[in-house]
């Protein structure tokens, strides 16, 4: 098996400064020990999937918070972020006729990564926030105190939110019989608005037409829908990394989809060396700049065996 450690041995940029390591090391050991949020073979068909999109068969669609809170966690929240993803799938898949991966920056998005380590109002100097993950957004000594059980609570928010779409793309919110109900109220009376339900009004009108010559498939009626985050906070990624049982591999099962940041993409660092350890599809995050300063190496350093398509 892969060394999954191998990475602690590097400098890991915009890690907190975890005030007791050893709390930090309890949480490591609660994580470990609590199942997987996603499973390796969903990971593996999200693979062969993006794959479909890099040889130009599919396109690709993902959406989500700059960064999850806890309090975001709810029945309201997640089915309107899987409301819009899925009315825009939609309109991608009628218009380009081709099938859309579609991929939630959710359930696990809660750390952010930092220009600066601090943060000074009025004179005073805290902690900046690193997400919800690490510390609370209040600007008070307590909040901003970087607390290693937010790791957990981290998992438990991510569960919720990954059962919840769960329910909605399997239990028939996803069905296309449901294209009307997926226009946001906010859009419904502008001209993006009306222009959506004119299309929703084709799609029933192409539905009615298969249905009466017989045909009903099953994909209609729900779709795959997969997690994605930036893998920020090491510890936690690390934690719910599982060998599975089919291929004797490594993933981290916190995510379909796991990707390195723009400040934390260093050849030599331990993002990419975690990286070069698992066997989700990932990618790294860029900026049209990172072209002329070679940044595409992170991508292949960071997964040197992925199959079909760009790592």
């Amino acid at each position: 098996m892969s060394n999954l450690d191998s990475w602690r041995t590097m400098t890991a940029a915009q890690q907190p400064d975890w005030p007791d390591r050893s709390e930090l090391e309890k949480v490591v050991a609660e994580l470990g020990g609590l199942p997987p949020l996603v499973f390796a073979g969903e990971c593996d068909q999200l693979k062969d999937q993006l794959a479909a999109v890099a040889r130009g068969e599919a396109f690709v669609l993902q959406g989500g918070d700059c960064a999850e809170t806890f309090a975001g966690a709810t029945a309201d929240n997640v089915r309107n972020k899987l409301k819009t993803l899925l009315q825009m799938a939609i309109v991608l898949t009628y218009a380009a006729k081709v099938p859309v991966v579609k991929i939630g920056r959710v359930a696990g998005q809660f750390a952010k990564p930092r220009s600066k380590g601090t943060e000074v109002r009025d004179g005073v100097e805290l902690p900046a926030y690193r997400g919800d993950m690490v510390n609370g957004f209040e600007f008070t000594p307590e909040s901003r105190r970087p607390d290693p059980w937010r790791l957990l609570r981290a998992y438990h928010s991510s569960a919720v939110t990954l059962n919840l779409a769960r329910a909605f793309t399997k239990g028939g919110y996803a069905d296309l019989r449901q294209v009307h109900a997926w226009n946001q109220d906010f859009v419904a009376e502008s001209p993006a608005g009306r222009r959506y339900e004119q299309l929703a009004r084709e799609i029933d009108q192409a539905l009615a037409f298969m249905r009466a010559c017989g045909a009903d498939p099953e994909e209609f009626h729900t779709v795959e829908f997969y997690s994605s985050h930036e893998a920020l906070i090491l510890d936690y990624d690390r934690a719910l990394t599982r060998v599975d049982s089919r291929t004797g591999l490594p993933y981290d099962v916190s995510a379909h989809m796991v990707w390195i940041g723009e400040r934390t993409r260093q050849l030599d660092g331990a993002h990419v060396e975690f990286f070069s350890r698992i066997r989700n599809p990932d990618r790294r995050q860029a900026r049209p700049h990172d072209l002329a300063r070679g940044g595409p190496r992170a991508g292949r350093q960071a997964q040197p065996r992925q199959r079909g398509g760009p790592g």
